[in-house]
């Protein structure tokens, strides 16, 4: 069922709505009184409320409303939601508290809201929310203080007092919204159901959420990245910590997720992420208000040298880079500027600069063909009063159509130019390097919107092996797997050491001379995953020394670990050294399997560079979680070290995405280490987690 009715209501109802002032029933039914379409206050204990009739009960209505929003205690509301979808109102609002969010009876009531919605189809918010907006619909269903002012940015909050706090702050700002919605505890329709509609919405340029957990991890990513590509999405993730993640829990009752997960559901589907409240907004105007950049180049004009240095820095940290003038435009500057003034990028048309001067090297700048996107920088200087440069830059902005933002240095002496900025949709600043991120930000969603997103590929892999083994374990009991199930990383096309497993010390060495090379022996033991620490590998064995070693090595564990279990030991050829890689996986409650690349070995626990992507992965995004760590210039070759063969790392990436996503009853796994060459790549050890539930 589709959210029209929902967001763009005609007829409304307000279950619970109060005469009684200090009662939200009462700012309810203030709120929605303005309402433009037909509202009917609903309560059994009166007539009229403020001379608007009051009826009894849902059914007593004149008409099936597009929505009914519910104010009143938890148990009664589940009687009028169900009341509600036997009239066939089938938009619900329930701002009542006292569901999952309170305790174990309280989500008890929440299960059976869910069951009453599944059974007559029914579009809920909340419960234990704020309510919501629609100012196309000129609708606040919502006990804030203040409303909404009409914009462009569709907002989703999981907190209630979150949304308060914004609408208020908005107010201050001049900023406005097309939708306003308060998710609460998400029991039937989440942020994920929003997406769609809100960039299908045309008033709505930009989709903006604080978010505390995601109810439907893969559904996110599938709808999120349809959506980015004609409408941006900007998200603060809260409960990112652990001291953050309890309080989540305890907040609406959901669980917060590992942020690594999060992060990496992000970037793949390309959703732009915030830190904090102040990075959100400046997201979200930024993105409403500017048009897209089509490159990384910036231009920065400034009156004020510092402030020039200050963009400069902060060109380069978030990921830009400053513009090289055209000939032409740095022969133009040379023309009027004074000596001293720099007319290479960033441009100083120094302290002492009328109007004038600052314009033409602005428009300058700005036209230039290099230039993608402009700073502009002023310091509080005599010549040039605020007032006027805003004026000046609003005109600018508005010939060249390029992404353009302002740091006004300055404090009461730029309040009523900051006015003029607003009007013209140019975001204004203290801080250069704030102006800078929001052009950064500006460039991230454009090179978003230009992704091409390829869908994974069907891999040959021999399912059905993997299938037979994991069948093993379950039988066995067993949840831990170890090197001697290599042939789960054979069967998905994955190179793996020559060897074996032997079950007695004579096993081993008939195993050594097939091999007819030095070897490697491995303890294969579930309780024991740490062999070098205990004594559980022998390395450059021949084979004529590997019985003996064999026997050697079961007694020393065996004296050592009287009670591990020893299910044999793992015979391989000894490989030459390489460059030592970790892949990894581990399943998430929200997304799923996330694999992990990085350095391996011994390393990944001193050196911890990892990088994370949610599976299953295509090339690219193989590709691009391999090419995503600080160390990848090593696997190219650097300082005459020889490289590796990325290709192959990127496909070994791939390949053990793809296994994971293929059997959920892997929750963990390790390929520690993988060892990559100039020639290829070979996986020498291997630990596998099981879950049978």
């Amino acid at each position: 069922m589709g959210l029209e009715g929902l967001l763009y209501p005609k007829s409304v109802a307000l279950i619970g709505a109060s005469p009684k002032k200090g009662k939200l029933g009462n700012v309810l039914f203030k709120n929605m009184s303005t309402f433009p379409g037909r509202f009917y206050p609903v309560n059994p204990n009166y007539e009229e409320i403020e001379g608007v009739r009051c009826y009894s009960n849902i059914s007593s209505l004149p008409e099936v409303v597009d929505l009914a929003v519910v104010i009143i205690p938890a148990d009664p509301a589940l009687e009028v939601i169900e009341e509600c979808g036997r009239a066939g109102v089938r938009n619900v609002v329930v701002i009542t508290a006292g569901f999952k969010e309170s305790g174990p009876e309280g989500a008890e009531r929440e299960q059976r809201l869910v069951e009453i919605a599944r059974k007559y189809g029914l579009n809920v918010i909340g419960p234990n929310c704020l309510g919501l907006i629609s100012t196309k619909a000129g609708l606040n269903a919502t006990f804030a203080v203040r409303g909404a002012l009409p914009g462009n940015i569709a907002f989703l909050s999981q907190s209630g007092a979150f949304c308060t706090s914004v609408l208020d702050w908005a107010w201050k700002e001049k900023l406005g919204f097309s939708h306003f919605v308060s998710l609460g505890n998400k029991a039937v329709l989440n942020e994920s159901h929003f997406l769609k509609p809100f960039a299908e919405d045309p008033d709505t340029k930009v989709i903006v959420a604080y978010l505390e957990g995601i109810a439907d991890g893969e559904a996110f990513i599938r709808i999120a990245r349809e959506v980015v590509k004609t409408t941006p999405i900007v998200v603060l993730k809260a409960g990112r910590t652990e001291a953050g993640a309890r309080a989540v829990s305890s907040h609406t009752g959901t669980l917060a997720g590992s942020n690594v997960a999060y992060e990496a559901a992000f970037r793949k589907c390309g959703v732009i992420t915030a830190r904090n409240v102040e990075e959100l907004f400046d997201y979200a105007y930024v993105l409403a208000k500017q048009p897209f950049p089509g490159g990384r180049r910036v231009g920065v004009v400034t009156n004020a040298g510092g402030a020039g240095v200050m963009a400069s820095d902060a060109v380069e940290e978030y990921g830009l880079e400053l513009a090289r003038f055209s000939e032409e435009t740095t022969k133009k500057l040379a023309d009027f500027l004074p000596p001293a003034a720099n007319i290479y990028n960033p441009v100083d048309v120094l302290g002492d600069a009328h109007p004038d001067r600052y314009e033409r090297a602005l428009g300058l700048v700005i036209n230039d063909p290099n230039v993608d996107m402009v700073v502009a920088l002023t310091a509080p200087a005599p010549l040039i009063p605020f007032g006027v440069l805003s004026r000046i830059v609003a005109a600018a902005k508005e010939k060249a159509e390029k992404p353009l933002t302002v740091s006004f240095m300055a404090g009461e002496l730029g309040e009523e130019a900051e006015e003029t900025l607003r009007e013209a949709g140019i975001p204004s600043y203290f801080d250069p390097a704030r102006a800078v991120r929001a052009l950064a930000v500006l460039h991230r969603y454009a090179e978003v919107r230009k992704k091409e997103w390829k869908e994974p590929r069907r891999l040959e892999v021999d399912r059905s092996k993997v299938q037979e083994l994991l069948a093993r374990a379950k039988r066995q009991g067993r949840t831990q797997l170890g090197v001697e199930a290599m042939d789960i990383l054979t069967a998905y096309g994955i190179p793996t050491a020559p060897g074996g497993l032997a079950r007695t010390p004579k096993e081993a060495g008939e195993i050594a001379k097939a091999i007819g090379d030095e070897v490697v022996l491995k303890l294969v033991s579930p309780e024991l995953t740490h062999k070098t620490e205990v004594g559980g590998v022998m390395l450059g064995l021949r084979p004529e020394e590997v019985e003996t070693a064999a026997e050697e090595m079961r007694t020393r564990i065996a004296s050592r670990f009287p009670r591990a279990q020893i299910d044999g030991l793992l015979v391989q050829r000894q490989l030459p050294p390489g460059q030592e890689l970790i892949v990894g996986a581990v399943r998430d409650p929200q997304f799923g399997p996330l694999v992990m690349f990085g350095f391996g070995g011994i390393f990944v626990e001193i050196l911890r560079e990892v990088a994370f992507a949610v599976a299953p992965l295509s090339p690219d995004e193989a590709r691009e979680l391999v090419e995503s760590i600080r160390g990848y210039g090593l696997l190219r070759g650097a300082r005459g070290r020889k490289g590796v063969a990325v290709d192959a790392v990127v496909e070994a990436v791939e390949r053990i995405s793809h296994l994971v996503y293929d059997f959920p009853e892997i929750v963990e796994l390790d390929v520690n280490p993988l060892l990559a060459y100039p020639e290829g790549v070979v996986a020498v050890d291997l630990r596998v987690t099981l879950s049978w539930e």
